[in-house]
């Protein structure tokens, strides 16, 4: 009985092996199988049945495991670059390329899943995930061992598809450095040490080179109904000065949903890099950007945020270095997308870092965000470079909600690191000796464009808690017309000016 069971056994197995296609072939032999049970022919089919069961389950994860495999790789990798790098911001970023070959693939219209799938199996690929803000848009891997540049050339010779691109790195744009009324301070004890907040001239600036914002709060100091997402490496939600600030997410709203990882319980945000619940920072970026937005005010705690009351969204895409890729910077937009759809009031996406690289993906992702009602705030760069003539993405996408970002000094004087640009950068704001929060609840002063953004991003929050039913593209037209124009910047960014909160909230 056992011999003829083990040789059943083998001629199902080599059966299956020859026509699998996917996990849920498994499923559906295993369900005729014990639909043709007897009362002579039970043990040895209850033994059958859970063989099969304990395949369709392999089947079932092999997919997740081969994806934190490759995520767990990437990292791995990513970390190991380095630790042969002194600092984040003395690195050249463009130039990165440290993560396994993955492309993405725009299908043209009309083109189903199913059949995506297949072009990809006949080209020996793996269509890893579907990027659901952008219909067509698939992250494909597995490429056998060619570049990633050789096998987007094969998509694009295809008549399915609109375009076809590499997944690149993209780093962090730190660089290296160390309304009318009563003005309104806070009791947070460092707040005399935030010249971009209410700068009194000392420590050789200037009385004034900042952006009002002791008046703008005589107005509002912000709301927790509106959302900013931080775009980044990670926030550390458990920062004492931020913790209040952080979105969690209301038990009205569905748990993400992504189709190819099913079901993310999302609490605070989303880790586009591992594809988890949690944004945890292990870098540092993003926490200090999350803390010049919105860390509490008021609370006697370290320092104050552009918003004393806001709620920010951690979306981490970053790894400890401080580099990620297209691919997941689009994965964390895409959430966003969705959480704006299910119901969260986000009004503001702060990303800074960026690339000289173009990506359609994210540009058509950022796109998707402006027809949410998203305004994307973006770091202009460090690279002392004008990006009308050398662009530096994402900041210089021509997409309605997009704003680029340059930075200035206590003077008032356009960064010495700054890109600018009279037609591609909008817009200048503190971005030198900008002290925030950072891990381990300490703070740190840094400098960078990806300084600076954050204060315009907190700006427009400052706008969206004044008027809550302002749509994207008037907000984005009140914090243009916010300056302070400058003699610096005459130019050198669109506006001529430095941003101006209480001017914004007039």
């Amino acid at each position: 009985m056992l011999g003829a069971w083990l040789k059943s056994t083998q001629s199902w197995t080599k059966r299956q092996s020859s026509k699998y296609k996917a996990p849920d072939a498994f499923e559906v032999v295993a369900l005729q199988e014990v639909s043709f049970m007897n009362r002579n022919n039970f043990l040895p089919h209850i033994a059958l049945a859970l063989v099969i069961v304990l395949v369709a389950a392999f089947a079932g994860q092999l997919r997740n495991w081969q994806k934190q495999w490759k995520m767990r790789a990437r990292i791995i990798q990513s970390e190991k670059r380095h630790e042969a790098i002194n600092s984040i911001e003395a690195a050249p970023y463009e130039t990165r390329d440290f993560s396994p070959p993955e492309i993405l693939v725009k299908f043209k219209t009309g083109v189903s899943e199913e059949r995506i799938k297949d072009i990809a199996i006949g080209l020996h690929d793996r269509v890893e995930d579907e990027i659901e803000a952008v219909p067509g848009l698939d992250a494909i891997d597995d490429l056998d061992d060619q570049s990633a540049e050789t096998v987007a050339a094969q998509y694009r010779g295809l008549p399915e598809v609109e375009y076809a691109e590499a997944v690149f790195d993209i780093g962090l744009d730190d660089y290296a450095a160390g309304a009318a009324g009563t003005p309104i301070l806070p009791s947070d004890p460092r707040f005399t040490e935030q010249w971009a907040l209410a700068n009194d001239g000392s420590r050789g600036g200037t009385k004034g080179a900042d952006i009002s914002a002791t008046l703008a709060w005589a107005v509002t100091t912000g709301s927790e109904n509106v959302v900013v997402a931080v775009l980044d490496s990670g926030v550390d939600y458990t920062h004492s000065d931020l913790a209040g600030n952080i979105w969690v997410r209301p038990a009205s709203v569905r748990p993400y949903q992504d189709r190819d990882l099913g079901t993310i319980q999302d609490e605070h945000g989303y880790n586009a890099l591992e594809n988890a619940a949690d944004p945890m920072d292990d870098n540092g970026h993003g926490t200090h950007c999350a803390g010049i937005i919105g860390a509490e005010g008021g609370n006697d705690i370290g320092i104050t945020g552009v918003n004393w009351k806001v709620r920010l969204m951690p979306l981490k895409f970053m790894n400890a270095g401080g580099y990620g890729t297209t691919k997941d910077a689009i994965e964390a937009i895409n959430y966003v997308i969705d959480r704006k759809k299910a119901g969260v009031n986000v009004r503001v996406i702060s990303a800074s870092w960026g690339s000289t690289q173009k990506s359609r993906a994210l540009e058509d992702v950022i796109r998707k965000a402006y027809e949410a009602d998203i305004l994307f705030v973006a770091a202009s760069g460090n690279a002392t470079t004008n990006n009308d003539r050398t662009p530096h993405y994402p900041s210089s996408y021509n997409v309605p909600n997009v704003i680029s970002v340059a930075a200035l000094d206590r003077n008032d004087s356009l960064a010495s690191f700054s890109n600018y640009g009279v037609k591609s950068v909008a817009i200048a704001a503190p971005g030198v000796d900008i002290l925030s929060t950072w891990l381990g609840d300490e703070y740190e002063e840094k400098s960078g464009t990806s300084m600076a953004t954050p204060v315009v991003a907190g700006v427009a929050a400052l706008i969206a808690a004044n008027n809550p039913k302002i749509t994207v593209d008037d907000l984005k037209k009140r914090v243009l017309a916010s300056v302070d124009p400058l003699d610096s910047l005459k130019g050198k960014t669109t506006t001529g000016g430095r941003i101006n909160a209480a001017k914004a909230l007039k």
